[in-house]
């Protein structure tokens, strides 16, 4: 199988072409200066030379507080440029797997949610992103909508290693501790997503690692498995103000997961001390 995979130099579409190639699939991974997504005619034009039969749409636009600032240019990365690569793989009858985000809701009560609980954006990259499920659901019957929270992997920026590099900057750090999720290992996700593409079990689903924590308990763990003797702070979200909201509850429900017979996550403690070992062998930290 022949499958294109956008955004990979990011953390996400990077272990994303590493499953696919481990697991003999032909991954032909996309980059913007390979392809402009916002350019429908190129999309096109692209997708129909390649002819894959499936697209992993892992590009995005994923700076939350600067979309606040950059309305149109968040809007076309991630709306428009999956409407485009929508109706390309509707064109050619590919398999189109876009990735979403726990932001779609509203992040209220503590109830994790579920793949068709009602969704409501509290800031604008969280509508961006449902902009670019409903232009899924709109162009494609061959679909998965796949919403994941907290990444983390080794090409590229992230939490894990934002408070590695405090720490050695800081002997305490302040992280908000009343948010409430689950950290991804880019490198369970892919495996998941590889999992489905495989299949014809369409739909939304949730994918994370599984557990909860607040980024503050999130922030405890990478300190104790790095070894690193940091005082953690805790802060409500009013005491670090940021330009986009965030949703307080980011639990997800991987129900579905469970259902249609995919294999879910391993722990988010599992997967944090395989990443902190995988930085170490290669000198990363």
């Amino acid at each position: 199988m022949r499958v294109v995979v956008t955004g990979v130099n990011g953390q996400l579409g990077y272990d994303v072409v590493k499953e696919l190639k481990k697991q003999g699939f032909t991954a032909i991974g996309l980059t913007r200066e390979n392809l402009d997504i916002t350019d429908e005619n190129q999309v096109m034009r692209t997708i129909r030379e390649i002819n894959p039969e499936a697209v992993i749409h892992c590009a995005a636009y994923t700076a939350v507080d600067l979309a606040e600032e950059e309305t149109e240019k968040s809007l076309r990365v991630n709306a428009l440029a999956t409407s485009n690569l929508a109706k390309a793989c509707a064109e050619i009858h590919a398999k189109m797997i876009y990735v979403s985000t726990d932001y779609v809701f509203p992040g209220e009560g503590e109830k994790p949610y579920e793949t068709l609980d009602q969704v409501a954006p509290i800031n604008w990259y969280g509508q961006t992103k449902y902009e670019g499920e409903q232009a899924v659901l709109r162009e494609l019957e061959s679909y998965f909508i796949v919403r994941v929270s907290w990444v983390f992997g080794k090409n590229g920026k992230n939490f894990v290693r934002t408070m590695l590099r405090l720490s050695e900057e800081k002997s305490t750090v302040s992280v908000v501790a009343d948010q409430i999720g689950s950290p991804t290992y880019t490198v369970d996700l892919a495996r998941c997503l590889v999992d489905m593409i495989k299949s014809d079990k369409y739909g939304i689903y949730h994918a994370t690692n599984e557990g909860f924590c607040s980024w503050y308990d999130f922030a405890k763990e990478i300190f104790r498995m790095s070894g690193r003797n940091i005082t953690v702070q805790p802060l409500t979200s009013d005491e670090f103000p940021v330009k986009a909201k965030r949703p307080k509850n980011s639990r997800l429900s991987k129900e579905k997961l469970t259902e249609q017979g995919f294999e879910r996550l391993p722990s988010w403690q599992d997967a944090l001390s395989r990443y902190l070992n995988e930085l170490q062998a290669e000198n990363l930290i």
